[in-house]
């Protein structure tokens, strides 16, 4: 499959596998919360598909952050989120 080029696709991908992984969900996990299938999740990830502005609100309210900082460059690099499990 083709990969975006957006680097606001390779920013989403990052920030969406670190806050996953620090509430401690799986790809499934969040997939059942947001009502979308695990696959979906796993592509967006990986970059390979760009999401729609619908999933990515309901990533922000399953992950408990604004959208805004689903797409902050660094997300995983800061102290703060770090310390900050949800």
């Amino acid at each position: 499959m083709r990969k975006p080029s957006s680097g606001l696709t390779q920013i989403l991908s990052e920030n969406l596998r670190f806050l996953r992984n620090q509430r401690g969900l799986s790809q499934e996990e969040l997939a059942e919360v947001c009502g979308i299938h695990r696959t979906y999740v796993g592509s967006i990830e990986r970059g390979e598909r760009n999401v729609t502005l619908s999933s990515l609100e309901l990533f922000a309210s399953a992950l408990n952050v604004s959208v805004p900082r689903l797409l902050m460059k660094n997300l995983g690099n800061n102290d703060d989120d770090n310390q900050d499990a949800g």
